[in-house]
């Protein structure tokens, strides 16, 4: 926005972000977009003149949560009837023009491709007009647009790779919500990198609903694939951890596996999503893997990289899970031994093929009970994982101060096990290396030890 078509007091935007990392990279696009045309973000709700909610349609009741978000929104604006309010990301693209019903208090709907036509809805918004952009694209990466970084602690960073999918998995509305699978150029994602180390962070992560499908072709032919993208991104600087997430079973190579081995930098974890441990079950859902070879990748994981932890996530209840599927969920568990996982429940997913084509008849009180078993039992493996750190030690990086105290630091290990230890005379950003004296179901504790 030209300077003389500046207000003298810029506008406020407050971002609430709800789901994934990809939702939390995509807000902090959101905000670069916004400050570069003039807004300012802010904190405080006290003080917005516009708010944003970036939503997710992964799961119903995330779509609830927005919803009563929403209405709480509505009584606010009531008190500053200036106040512009907007939807953006998978909601906004699954439900589009619903959202802009007289009885919400939505102004503007904006899709996760169409975030740079938000300063243009916004201001027609102003003049009273509603505004929708809900269009995907196949080009649209964001590549050119440096993130600014909303995160408190400064040390860990969202690095956006690709974005859409093309894994139609029965269940699953990310395809229909974010559009066809496209990777950014690598050298975006160096330079990107680059300026984060530069702005003195000493983490990221690289994100994509698939990230070993990620491609890009060279002007002289050349694939860069994700093995390469890796090893690129882990020469930027010895000193900065790399993590990557999500992985599908099918696509994870024995090159990625190969890649992380080579460099110290690229930290010891897999998030690899089983969803079911029964192959008729991952055929209804169209994972594109076997319960066996779904543990082949595991063991390749196991011979490659011996110290790698391996998380994942898990639904129960998915139409026509049977009691032997579910038994063979829970012994795939105690055979990986997952570190972490994230668990829920199956619910309809509104014009996916499983809503389409199948019967969601599971009864809920056994989808319940099933998701309680397969809580306790990830409880005891992951105590167990955390039992076995005890007495070892690990290079960790500080991210903050502990909940519980100012005289303790966190930090992760490798592995992404969080590790609580008396701060010393270390601040946020330094690595230390940490001797795991105890531990709690959750958390590994420990002190600092010298080299």
């Amino acid at each position: 926005m030209p300077m003389q078509e500046m207000k003298e007091e810029l506008q406020k935007v407050f971002i609430e972000t709800y789901g994934c990392q990809m939702n939390v990279n995509d807000s902090e696009v959101v905000a670069s977009i916004l400050k570069a045309n003039g807004y300012e973000i802010t904190e405080e709700l006290e003080q917005a003149d516009v708010v944003l909610v970036n939503t997710c349609s992964i799961r119903e009741n995330a779509e609830t949560r927005v919803f009563g978000r929403l209405d709480n929104f509505k009584q606010y604006k009531k008190k500053k009837p200036s106040l512009l309010v907007g939807v953006l990301g998978c909601m906004a693209e699954r439900l589009k023009e619903s959202l802009l019903e007289d009885q919400r208090a939505v102004d503007l709907v904006v899709g996760p491709d169409a975030y740079r036509e938000l300063p243009v809805l916004l201001r027609a918004a102003e003049d009273g007009q509603k505004g929708i952009n809900v269009l995907l694209s196949r080009e649209e990466t964001y590549a050119d647009i440096s993130p600014v970084r909303l995160d408190k602690n400064g040390v860990s960073a969202f690095v956006s790779i690709m974005r859409g999918c093309n894994n139609m998995c029965t269940y699953c509305v990310v395809p229909y919500t974010r559009g066809a699978e496209r990777s950014r150029d690598p050298q975006t994602i160096v330079r990107e990198v680059e300026e984060l180390l530069t702005e003195g962070y000493r983490e990221v992560t690289l994100l994509g609903q698939n990230v070993d499908s990620f491609r890009w072709k060279q002007p002289d032919g050349h694939v860069v694939n994700f093995a390469e993208l890796l090893e690129l991104v882990a020469k930027v600087s010895p000193s900065l951890r790399v993590r990557f997430s999500t992985s599908h079973p099918k696509d994870l190579s024995n090159e990625v596996l190969y890649t992380m081995a080579m460099y110290e930098n690229i930290c010891n974890h897999i998030h690899l999503p089983v969803q079911s441990g029964s192959t008729r079950v991952l055929e209804l859902m169209n994972r594109g893997y076997s319960r066996e070879y779904y543990l082949e990748r595991i063991n390749a994981i196991r011979e490659i990289l011996p110290d790698c932890s391996i998380s994942t996530d898990i639904i129960a209840g998915f139409c026509t899970e049977t009691e032997l599927d579910h038994d063979q969920t829970l012994s795939m568990m105690s055979e990986v031994k997952y570190d972490f996982a994230y668990m829920f429940k199956y619910s309809v997913r509104p014009n996916t093929k499983a809503a389409r084509k199948f019967e969601d008849d599971v009864p809920e009180e056994v989808k319940t009970r099933r998701l309680t078993e397969i809580i306790e039992l990830q409880g005891k493996l992951a105590e167990e994982s955390k039992i076995k750190d005890v007495g070892r030690c690990f290079e960790v990086l500080i991210e903050g101060e502990s909940k519980k105290s100012s005289n303790e630091f966190f930090g992760r290990t490798s592995q992404n096990k969080v590790v609580v230890f008396p701060r010393e005379n270390y601040k946020i950003g330094d690595y230390v290396f940490v001797e795991v004296t105890s531990c709690t179901p959750a958390t590994l504790i420990g002190r600092i030890v010298k080299e």
